[in-house]
């Protein structure tokens, strides 16, 4: 990746070796130190450190917060950006949905957490913006492969902690020692006291809860109707509402909130009044029909699955789902108890199969589904979106999931137009004429 520079000796910065010249400085990082000696081979060109390119860029003059976990970690990032956007704060926001600064989407869907030179020329379009506040997803991939380098963060929040990544990380307790280092220092943090506990440096550490004491509490909560709750912080209480569904999402809000409390001057209750206007992410438990009533959400692990079908107790459950190719393929027999669990019909579909046998992935799902009698297999998404849709009785929820956002399958290297929405919205305008 190149990017241009302003005010130096030269004009770009890359941190690919092969894009060097005169012109073209070199980003030093322990991701591509193995090819300093080939840099060095060309005298013209100039080698910086990090730490050299975080001063050029001014990146002390901005507040950078970190938000990982298996699950939530979009939703809490969104949150946090939207509410400090509403509280008049300019703040931009980096994740899986892309870049967004002051409420402008300044690039496409990337990776969760780019490589540190483009963070870093994102912060510094951050600050040319004005921005005050920079909010990032950090993946697990990221802390493993050092993506965070040399970044100083004023918060870093901990969502949940579950099965993923497990073809990447091969263990869960890998995977857990990645995560907890990323809480190692004495950073401002946030952890949910609630989840599945991790390591962490107890110095200047907040919680958050709903079933346990905490710094920050939920004291009640409805969820008719979007949510409505009360939080906690020491003696103050304060009631808010968004139209956030789910119970899994009372974290994540609970957590934005607290975030913006321990971060701002502004009070408990400020911070609340602004909740109502944020209703979620597209493609995060999106209402898509309200008759009937169709909801599509990226979950994609068992905890995420778990989460979202038991997030309405009070109808009857339909869900269409998959699981991804050249992944963990140990968490397909789990997602299949899952749905087994929660849903009255079942239907097995793709969804990024890449370059594995997409009957294969269906059936390594289906092992985990007990009742066959509620289960259809049915390659094409398509097809079986609709079929969920008309076998839709009087009452009944349809879950459609993996996918979220995603505007396309990836399937054998390549990648074709599809989103579930799209999709859905079609199917309703032609069987219900609307």
């Amino acid at each position: 990746m190149k990017f241009p520079i302003k005010n130096q000796k030269f004009s770009f910065i890359t941190d690919n070796s092969l894009e060097c010249d005169e012109n073209t400085a070199f980003l030093l990082t322990k991701q591509n130190q193995n090819f300093l000696e080939q840099v060095k081979q060309n005298s013209d060109v100039s080698i910086l450190q990090v730490d050299e390119l975080k001063k050029m860029y001014r990146v002390e003059d901005i507040k950078i917060i970190g938000i990982t976990g298996t699950n939530g970690k979009t939703t809490t990032a969104a949150a946090i950006y939207s509410l400090l956007l509403d509280l008049e704060k300019k703040v931009a926001f980096s994740g899986t949905r892309g870049l967004y600064i002051n409420e402008k989407r300044v690039q496409k869907k990337s990776l969760t957490t780019p490589p540190i030179l483009t963070t870093l020329h994102n912060i510094s379009l951050a600050l040319e913006e004005g921005c005050e506040y920079y909010i990032t997803e950090v993946s697990s991939h990221a802390i493993a492969q050092d993506r965070i380098e040399g970044l100083t963060f004023a918060l870093k929040v901990f969502t949940n902690i579950s099965q993923d990544h497990f073809d990447y990380h091969k263990t869960y307790e890998e995977y857990f020692r990645v995560k907890s280092s990323f809480f190692s220092d004495e950073s401002l943090k946030l952890i949910n006291k609630d989840a599945k506990k991790i390591e962490f440096n107890p110095k200047n550490c907040y919680t958050y809860a709903l079933e346990v004491p905490a710094s920050f509490n939920i004291m009640a909560y409805s969820m008719n109707d979007g949510l409505t709750a009360a939080i906690k912080h020491f003696d103050v209480q304060e009631p808010f509402h968004t139209p956030l569904r789910g119970f899994f999402n009372l974290y994540n809000i609970t957590a934005a909130i607290s975030s913006i409390k321990l971060l701002t001057d502004f009070s408990l209750g400020e911070i609340c009044e602004v909740c109502e206007n944020f209703a979620g992410v597209s493609g995060r438990m999106e209402v898509v029909s309200e008759r009937p009533l169709i909801i599509v959400d990226f979950a994609h692990t068992p905890d995420g699955m778990d989460k979202v079908l038991d997030s309405i107790k009070d109808r009857d459950i339909s869900v269409v789902f998959g699981a991804g190719g050249d992944r963990d393929a140990s968490k397909r027999v789990q997602m299949g108890k899952i749905a087994n669990r929660y849903a009255k019909k079942i239907y097995l579909t793709n969804d990024n199969p890449r370059s594995e046998d997409p009957l294969k992935i269906i059936q390594d799902v289906d092992d985990g589904i007990l009742d066959k009698d509620k289960v259809v297999l049915m390659l094409d998404r398509k097809d079986a979106i609709e079929l969920a849709i008309t076998q839709l009785e009087e009452g009944e929820v349809l879950f459609v999931l993996g996918k979220g956002d995603e505007e396309y399958q990836e399937i054998k290297s390549k990648f074709v137009p599809f989103d579930d929405r799209v999709v859905i919205k079609a199917v309703i305008k032609e069987k219900f004429n609307r």
